[in-house]
């Protein structure tokens, strides 16, 4: 045995969420940087442009990544819902249970 205390549910399903978050943030950050890269790398060969349109696409989606991961922060924290309480909302605000 390792000793350590087993994780309760709530805290596991918090961590289970905190991970798809992390996941799907950078998933879409890889995938935005190199399809950016493909496509720069593409405009510059038939263009005859090399570096500077692939340069100035990699700096143009540096801001929209990170617009992207807080549109998919806020969209994926707006869906925790608090557990419910046990009291009722007289005795959560202090004023005795309720009889």
């Amino acid at each position: 045995m390792d000793g350590s205390k087993p994780v309760p549910k709530r805290q596991y399903g918090m961590n289970l969420l905190l991970a798809g978050v992390v996941s799907q943030v950078g998933c879409v950050t890889v995938v935005i940087v190199v399809t950016t890269l493909i496509l720069g790398l593409w405009l510059d060969a038939r263009f005859g442009t090399r570096p500077w349109i692939t340069i100035l696409l990699l700096v143009l989606s540096v801001p929209f990544t990170l617009m992207l991961m807080v549109w998919i922060v806020r969209r994926l924290t707006s869906r925790i819902q608090p557990a419910p309480s046990i009291f009722s909302n007289k005795e959560a605000k202090g004023d005795g249970p309720q009889a």
